[in-house]
Parts: C-alpha cells; structure tokens; sequence
C-alpha cells in the first residue's frame, strides 16, 4: 500500500444554481468569492444582467426545468444542484430532471408549501434523491427563536448540541468598556470565556491584544454554556426571559410564530388586518389572542397595551410596513423589537433607525444552504455580522490537515480562529496550544474570502492507493 498526497479540489467545485432572485445571487456572490466555479440559470434577463456584472460566474438564460437548459449549463458534471427560485414547482422539476442528468450531484430545492414539505421523505429518498429542502419561512423561525432566547444579546448562536454559544453583545456599560483585551483575563477571569471577533461601525475585526473595546462595539463573545453569567456580568446586560410577545402580521411566518410561542407557553398576542386571515388564525391557535386591526395604528397598538409586551415582532410581507410599525412600537417603550426585512440591502440600516432586530427569510435560506455546500464533514453554518464573517461546526476527520497539531500551528490564514472543540461528552475553549484529536466537533470563525482554505484544510488529504 502506497499513501500519496492529494491536494484538495475545492476550487474546482461546480455549482449549478437554478434561480437569479436574491437567493440564488447571494449564493452566488459568495461562492464566487470563495472561487468555486458557480453557473446561474435564470428566464429573466435582468437578473442574470445583474449577476455578471458584478460577479465572475457564468450565466444561462432559459429554464431551470428544461433538461436542455440543464445540459447547456453543464449540469452534468456538476458537484452540487442548488433549485432557489420562487417557483416550488420549477425547483421540483429542475431536481427531477438534474437526478436523471447528475445523479452524483448533491441537490437542495427551496419549497415553500407545507403540501409539498409534508413529503420531504419521498422527495429526498425515494424520487428525486434531494439531500435537503430548504423552506425560507421555517428557517426564519429559527434564526428568530435564536434571537429571543438570549434576551440582551443583538445575535446569538449555538453549537455542539448547545454546549458552546456564540453571543453578540452591543456594549453599552459595563466593566470591559475601554478596557484593551491584554486586560481580558482581569475583568473575566472565567476561562471558558473568550472575545471571538469585534464588529465596529459595520467593519468585523478579529481582534488583537492591543485592541481596546469601545461604546456601541459588538462583541462576540464564545464561552460555554455554563459560563454565559460570565458573559453577563461582562456587558452589564440584563437576560431576562421573553413572557409577552406582540406579532405584527398573520401570514405564513407570523402563524408559524405564533405556534411556536403556543408551545413554550409565551403569551402571545397576534395582528392582522384581513378579518378572513383572522377567523383562519383565530381556529388554528389555541392560546394565542387573535387581533383584527392595523399594527401601524397608534391608537390601537396603545389600546392593546403595547409598552408591556417584551418584544414586537412585524411580520408582514411589506418591509416598509414592518419598519415604520417597529420604530412606532420603540417610540411606545417597547424594550426589543425584531423586524422582518425582505430586501437584504436594507440589512445595514436596520441598526441604523433603532431597531434592535432584523431577519429576513432569504438571508436564513442562504446561510441553511451553505452548510451543504460547505466541504469536509460540515455540520452547520451561519453568518455572523451579517455577511462579515461565517462560523462553520465541522468534524475533524483523520487524515486533515488540523489534526495532531497545536491550533497555533494550523493551517489556516490570518483571520481564522478555532473558537470552541467538543470531544465526546468533553467542552473545550481552546488556546493556542490545544490539540485537535480525530472525530472531535470544532467550530470555526473565518472571513468569506477565507473560506476556501479552511474547507482545504478540514478535507482528507491522505489517499491509499
């Protein structure tokens, strides 16, 4: 037996992506970033416009369901088929014809409909071999669950089973407010907490001894999960439990909401300004009270009693609605509100006119797909400071470059740090000086443009022949 070398192809990667809207562009934009080899099918001519123009992929006009189309696009020797439109069924057709064209390729469909959603099963296993459907309204769920559980906090993860949290903190007061982090260790003495990276003025730092922590910075912080009082006393912020939840919106999100808050026994309130939609929510919720009525009405949202609800949630499909009733809600003492923006260039301004949250079910679509299109054994993957950094939970495989070695020694580049190991049933925050075995559960913070060699590095790069 023979053991040879074998360099990683991550950068020969073939994606074929089937829809040009937002999803498939910020896809697109960030695998082209990363220098994978993307190719966008699209009918509409100026969504493919706006795509080459600004990005280094290769577009196609015409269909994502025509099997011509797809063989044009080079669908055929395609390592992954991503089906993102805005059509289910376009996206149903475009995989059934790709698993006859490209049966090895991985395939993901962005579907909607729970009618469709009901046979995951089928369309995974038995027809058309789809390795995940990705439903935009149930991913935006999760990313708000996230956020409410960590009342204080502006952004908030988990990882290895919940054990390790990554936490965003605005900081406001507290004792690390212009202290510099060589002074770390004397204000948190708790060593299973550690400062990942700094977000300031919309620009992510991962930050250096030297580096002094400022008003308004947001800190994201890794610790365990038996070390988030560490984190609290820290920041000076209050992690009081959501009890009182008012939704704006009782459309596909909102009731989904409203169910899950049915659940953990939150009381909810929900609104929604069609009274057909009313009587609909009105027979589907047990606990949750049922409002007809106008969330950008003052009068009513007083009437309602909104300045003792914990968090306002706008829900609607306009974003301009959502905004406008979010900051009418801040201007009544609501403490937290989180806003549903569609268009994900008004991320950035979102903080900007004093909301404490947005979320956007394109945004929650991209990064659930990422993880799939991540290579090594990805487990999960989310971006952190909107599209700033990304944080990837990944196991360590045998034969990777990152195993038997100091994390100091690693591989990796500048602005790559190792935040949390699980081993077994055991919880690490590493230093510069942890080993990483076989089979452990890491987590990752890097930058898009760094992405690439990290799923280098997590790769098998030892073949027997």
């Amino acid at each position: 037996m023979r053991l040879f070398h074998r360099e990683p192809k991550v950068d020969q990667l073939k994606v074929v992506i089937v829809g040009a809207g937002e999803v498939g562009y910020h896809i697109s934009q960030r695998l082209a970033q990363e220098h994978k080899q993307v190719v966008v099918i699209d009918q509409d001519e100026n969504a493919l416009k706006r795509i080459s123009e600004i990005l280094d992929v290769q577009t196609i006009l015409g269909s994502g369901s025509s099997p011509e189309v797809l063989k044009d696009a080079g669908a055929a020797d395609s390592d992954i088929f991503l089906a993102v439109t805005d059509s289910d069924e376009v996206n149903i057709i475009a995989c059934l014809f790709a698993n006859i064209i490209a049966p090895n390729a991985k395939k993901l469909a962005r579907i909607r409909n729970e009618e469709y959603s009901g046979y995951s099963k089928e369309l995974s296993e038995n027809l058309l071999n789809i390795s995940a459907i990705i439903n935009p309204e149930v991913e935006v769920i999760k990313s708000i669950d996230r956020l409410l559980s960590m009342p204080g906090a502006v952004d908030y993860n988990e990882f290895a089973a919940g054990k390790i949290k990554l936490i965003g903190v605005r900081l406001e007061h507290g004792p690390l407010l212009d202290q510099p982090l060589m002074n770390f260790r004397n204000v948190v003495p708790d060593r299973d907490v550690i400062i990942a990276a700094i977000v300031r003025d919309g620009v992510l730092i991962i930050p250096g001894g030297s580096d002094i922590l400022r008003k308004d910075d947001i800190v994201y912080f890794v610790c365990k999960d038996t070390s988030i009082e560490s984190v609290r006393k820290a920041c000076g912020i209050s992690l009081g439990l959501i009890r009182n939840a008012f939704i704006i919106g009782g459309g596909n999100i909102g009731f989904r909401l409203a169910s899950l808050f049915e659940k953990k026994g939150i009381h909810t309130k929900i609104v929604d300004s069609n009274p057909s939609r009313c009587s609909v929510l009105a027979e589907k919720l047990d606990t949750p009270l049922v409002l007809c009525g106008d969330g950008t009405d003052q009068e009513f949202l007083q009437e309602e009693n909104i300045a003792e609800m914990d968090v306002v949630i706008s829900l609607t499909s306009d974003e301009e609605t959502n905004i406008l009733t979010s900051l009418l809600a801040k201007n009544l003492g609501v403490k937290k509100t989180v806003t549903r923006v569609n268009k994900l260039a008004y991320q950035p301004l979102i903080k900007a006119v004093g909301i404490d949250h947005s979320v956007s079910p394109r945004l929650s679509a991209v990064n659930s797909i990422l993880q799939y299109v991540r290579q090594g054994k990805v487990l999960s993957s989310v971006s952190i400071s909107g599209e700033g950094a990304e944080a990837l939970e990944a196991i360590a495989e045998n034969n990777s470059e990152i195993v038997g070695k100091p994390i100091k020694d690693l591989p990796f580049p500048k602005g790559t740090l190792v935040i949390g190991i699980m081993r077994d049933t055991q919880t690490i925050i590493p230093s510069g000086d942890s080993v990483i075995h076989p089979d452990d559960r890491i987590i990752i913070l890097t930058t898009p443009e760094n992405v690439a060699r990290v799923e280098q590095a997590l790769l098998v790069t030892l073949q027997s022949v």
